[in-house]
């Protein structure tokens, strides 16, 4: 294999780029167990003490990720971010304005890799959510796994990463007032496993439990496209049915992870390696789905309210999809 080694006048502003990027991977990727291992390598040097004041601050601590988390606004408006989000470039789009005084539920699809449109949109102040939906906060769910982790859990909070279950969606759902943007990758880890370039299979045919959520606290329903999410990484061949699935698909269901074999370019060369692609993200903010409260709906409701989330979200995808370099007769894929 020929190896295509990035040129040595790469401009500075694309250096930096490269470099923010590639703490997002580590972060993604690496973060977690490094802090889990410094956690505990503490423990047996001089320093132990740091180790037993953070164990008690963690108990103190333990139920805030549930509890709305505790977002720092001073890092989600790092310059650290805008550098990422021109890597790709990732933007945001608004279709529909969203009223403040009310509280949502927004959809993303798909999951993508390592949701990079979820993450720089909805997580940093570097594409304008704040500027477009003034008044709203927006939390996107994670994996309740990655918030055990010493140290790693409260650099997740501070982007406004909250656990994945429906306790923390729903302890700001009910607030009054408004102003609360629940943000929710719906096909989760599994979907991750279908993130292929040029695929747009949507893990949604029998996920409810986020409509759910929004008809018993009447949060108002919005769907979320992001073209090019699928498009930044190259994944390993995995058909449902093959080995390769079947073992992923096990993993999955006994960590709560999922392991995609993605691959795409390195640091400086563009031939192989685990940083992203420069591929633009284009995630679109569909109309929001108007919700009545309703905190013990029937079979039939539910089944309604999510049958008209799909035909939204279909609806916003083809209305986009030749503007953002899909062809025309490019469909979504629900399963």
């Amino acid at each position: 294999m020929k190896i295509a080694f990035a040129p040595r006048d790469v401009p500075l502003d694309r250096r930096l780029q490269t470099a923010a990027v590639l703490q997002w991977v580590f972060s993604f990727l690496g973060l977690a167990p490094t802090c889990i291992a410094l956690f505990l390598y503490l423990v047996f040097t001089r320093f132990w003490l740091v180790s037993v004041l953070y164990a008690i601050w963690w108990f103190y601590d333990y139920d805030t990720p549930s509890k709305g988390g505790r977002r720092f606004n001073y890092l989600c408006d790092l310059r650290l971010w805008s550098y990422m989000t021109d890597y790709f470039p990732v933007k945001l789009v608004k279709t529909a304005d969203l009223d403040p005084r009310n509280n949502y539920v927004l959809g993303f699809h798909p999951h993508g890799v390592l949701v990079a449109g979820a993450f720089s949109n909805f997580c940093t102040n570097s594409t304008g959510f704040r500027r477009l939906f003034p008044g709203l906060d927006s939390y996107l769910l994670m994996l309740p796994l990655w918030f055990r982790a010493p140290f790693f859990r409260d650099y997740i909070m501070f982007a406004g990463l909250i656990p994945s279950d429906k306790g923390s969606a729903s302890y700001l759902l009910q607030r009054r007032g408004g102003g609360n943007a629940v943000v929710i990758a719906v096909g989760g880890a599994p979907e991750a496993l279908d993130a292929h370039p040029g695929t747009y299979n949507i893990l949604l045919a029998d996920k409810k439990g986020f409509i759910k959520l929004a008809m018993e606290h009447g949060a108002h329903l919005v769907p979320i496209f992001s073209f090019g999410e699928n498009e930044v990484f190259d994944q390993v061949g995995n058909p449902r049915g093959t080995w390769l699935r079947a073992i992923q698909e096990k993993l999955q269901a006994v960590m709560g992870i999922s392991l995609p074999l993605f691959h795409a370019r390195g640091v400086f060369q563009y031939s192989f390696g685990l940083m992203p692609y420069r591929k633009p993200i284009n995630t679109v903010v569909g109309r929001p789905i108007r919700v009545e409260k309703n905190e013990k709906p029937t079979v039939e409701q539910l089944d309604a309210l999510h049958q008209h989330y799909m035909e939204e979200l279909s609806n916003l995808f083809d209305q986009h999809k030749t503007a953002y370099g899909v062809e025309k007769d490019t469909y979504l894929n629900f399963v």
